[in-house]
């Protein structure tokens, strides 16, 4: 059957954010939409409130009867134990079973694919690009790992003619994709636990050029052949340039291969944010989308929830909370913010995420780190691991000490906000891929 064929769509993992954008889908296509969370969260009350229906407890018998395996298709996610006994129901009774990259591959088969691939920048990258569309009023769909501020979802919904999808390196998921159109946004080193070295990595996204059928994309610099170009500041196939900051926003002009689209505005900050937009317009020219369009979208464009998401309270504190879990990530969210507000004060908060990247990139993370003056340091968010013995946030703090002389304080996320507030910094820059974020709304409160 074609994957949109069928009559229910089980998810298991339905509260992940690449799982709840396919639900998404699934259900605005007409499909009936249920399945299992290990958690009640704020995204999955949405779900809910879209009318799927979600469970909380591994129990077989949450199950309706009229789920059989002529007319469901099941859906999970890798971060899914085999042992989970919904799971091995459905295998062990002859349902059609897949993993979310493999249904994602599957979608692109049958739509025109723009594929968005990099160690950063995918979602920002994919998600202008699905609002470019949506402003074109092209038939698309954009599934992204993030929420997207202008529509309060993690998915854009024009149609099913096209799709924008995050193209995902972590366990070499991308392959399964049949992209006419992609671009290749960064190949830093990363996900060391699956590759080995960062060679492999580098060697999958090669890998993943070769499957693109139509036109790719890549920051100048990366090594990929027959692909076109993009940069800020340097000579490209397309490239931005004439970039001004002006009151709270930018503008810049983008030069292509046959002509150039003049002031461009954009309220996203930081240099990394106009590389992302460059990316977005140059697959977006490649659909016949015009400078009008583009130009409407890139000023109408709000953002993505926890990247660079701001809160300015009444006395002008500035809240800050932002995804960056990466060395080069957090090179280019403290940059963002000591360029957008180069007169203000700012404290650092990290919580590191997974401690084998800890471990792997523990010197450049204290390089990034160290260029904060004010720091405190989250206990590592573990996410899929095991602790590593003797890695861990002081461990992390005794490098930051070595290059700037002063040593960041640690603390458990519990006791952060009572540590918060006894800085008068004028910025609060929360950073970070765990729970994080669960700072961000008591600090709005506090800050009104």
């Amino acid at each position: 059957m074609n994957i949109k064929d069928y009559t229910y769509y089980y998810f298991i993992g339905i509260g992940g954010i690449g799982m709840s954008s396919l639900a998404r889908y699934f259900k605005l296509l007409g499909k009936t939409v249920l399945g299992y969370d290990k958690t009640e969260t704020t995204l999955t009350k949405t779900l809910v409130d879209e009318d799927m229906i979600i469970h909380y407890e591994d129990n077989i018998s949450y199950i309706p009867e009229n789920v059989n395996p002529q007319n469901t298709v099941v859906i999970y996610t890798p971060a899914v134990f085999s042992s989970h006994s919904e799971l091995l129901y459905f295998k062990e009774n002859g349902y059609t079973i897949h993993k979310r990259s493999a249904v994602l591959g599957l979608i692109t088969r049958t739509t025109i694919c723009l594929a968005v691939a990099g160690t950063h920048g995918k979602t920002t990258t994919s998600s202008i690009l699905g609002h470019i569309l949506k402003v074109a009023q092209l038939p698309s769909t954009a599934f992204v790992g993030g929420i997207v501020e202008n529509y309060n979802s993690n998915m854009i919904f024009g149609g099913d003619e096209i799709s924008v999808v995050e193209a995902d390196e972590f366990d070499r998921s991308f392959l399964q994709l049949s992209p006419d159109f992609a671009c290749i946004t960064s190949m830093d080193a990363d996900h060391l636990d699956i590759y080995g070295k960062k060679e492999e990595l580098e060697n999958s996204f090669r890998d993943f050029g070769e499957i693109v059928s139509q036109q790719l994309f890549v920051k100048k610099g990366i090594d990929i052949p027959n692909a076109l170009t993009y940069a800020v500041e340097e000579n490209a196939d397309y490239f931005a340039d004439n970039i001004a900051l002006r009151d709270g926003y930018f503008t810049f002009d983008l030069t292509y291969p046959s002509g150039k689209i003049t002031d461009i505005k954009m309220t996203l900050p930081g240099r990394h944010n106009i590389e992302n937009a460059v990316a977005a317009i140059a697959m977006s020219m490649e659909m016949g989308i015009t400078q009008k369009n583009i130009k409407e979208a890139l000023a109408s464009f709000k953002g993505i929830k926890r990247r660079f998401s701001r809160h300015i309270s009444s006395k002008g504190k500035i809240i800050i909370d932002d995804y960056a879990h990466h060395p080069t990530e957090l090179n280019a969210i403290i940059q963002a913010t000591q360029n957008f507000y180069p007169n203000k004060s700012i404290l650092g908060i990290f919580q590191p995420h997974l401690f084998s990247r800890t471990r792997d990139f523990a010197d450049d993370f204290a390089k990034s780190l160290a260029a904060l003056e004010n720091l405190i340091l989250i206990e590592i968010y573990p996410a899929r691991e095991a602790p590593i013995d003797g890695i861990n946030s002081s461990w992390l703090a005794d490098k930051i000490e070595a290059i700037r002389g002063h040593r960041p304080q640690v603390v458990s996320l519990q006791l952060a906000l009572q540590e918060i507030e006894k800085y008068t910094t004028e910025i609060i820059l929360l950073m970070g891929a765990g729970n994080i974020d669960i700072l961000y709304e008591p600090l709005k409160k506090q800050f009104p």
